[in-house]
């Protein structure tokens, strides 16, 4: 066997192990990600379109499980409370224990003690709500709202209610951070930065990126890898068909 050929044949098998070592490595990073999803996070389907344009009706949000402790304002949250029917329910923290809600200022805008809060995400642009309200928050309660406010049955419908229309916190059963089907409507809810100054500033991004990040970059492996290993074949075929060749030429 020439130098050549050893060389050619040492490559080849450098490309296999290579090959096989991305493949490996790219199940455990996509077989992983899906799995720490799954641990973490909760689907539900959305029948209405009370939070519109942020969620729409019929779409498919992924909700990260967390405790009710962790909610901050700015938050779409998943809860379940007896008071407002036997199915969990999707809408926006805007208050938590200790706070005032009000609206609207001379601006139209909903304010949380006395602060007025800028909220890009609602559908309806000139005021914050349709009716004027104010709504102390008790402490371990939050307040909650849809972002199409003329739509949504939220806090202001439950005002009467023992708490001022706010549920426990620990009726909170997720966080939403993504819409995932349709797929034209797909993508990662970001926390409001209109509360960020408020005092316990707002939630931090949470885990389903880098678990969506670990998903993508092993079927890039494994598709690669792959790859790699069928053309490595294909070329070390055609080698030998060519040396056979030429030997017997």
């Amino acid at each position: 066997m020439s130098r050549a050929e050893r060389t050619g044949g040492g490559r080849g098998r450098l490309g296999q192990v290579l090959s096989s070592a991305a493949v490996a490595i790219g199940c455990v990073l996509f077989l992983g990600g899906f799995a720490w999803a799954a641990v973490l996070y909760q689907p539900y389907a959305v029948p209405t379109d009370s939070m519109a344009p942020t969620v729409e009706a019929g779409d498919r949000v992924l909700a990260e499980r967390v405790d009710g402790d962790e909610v901050r304002r700015g938050d779409v949250v998943v809860f379940l409370d007896p008071l407002w029917g036997d199915m969990p329910v999707i809408k926006r923290v805007v208050g938590v224990g200790g706070d005032t809600v009000k609206c609207c200022d001379g601006q139209g805008r909903l304010t949380v003690n006395g602060d007025p809060v800028d909220e890009p995400y609602r559908l309806e642009r000139e005021r914050a709500s349709f009716a004027t309200f104010e709504a102390s928050v008790p402490e371990g309660q939050l307040f909650l709202l849809g972002d199409h406010r003329e739509g949504s049955l939220d806090s202001r419908t439950h005002l009467e209610d023992a708490n001022n229309g706010s549920v426990p916190r620990e009726a909170v059963t997720g966080r939403v951070d993504a819409t995932v089907w349709p797929l034209g409507h797909a993508g990662m809810i970001e926390r409001p930065a209109g509360f960020a100054d408020l005092p316990g500033g707002i939630s931090r991004p949470g885990p389903l990126g880098p678990a969506l990040a670990a998903i993508g970059a092993g079927a890039l492996l494994i598709f690669g890898g792959a790859g790699y290993g069928a053309v490595g074949s294909v070329r070390g075929k055609r080698a030998r068909l060519t040396h056979n060749g030429g030997t017997h030429g």
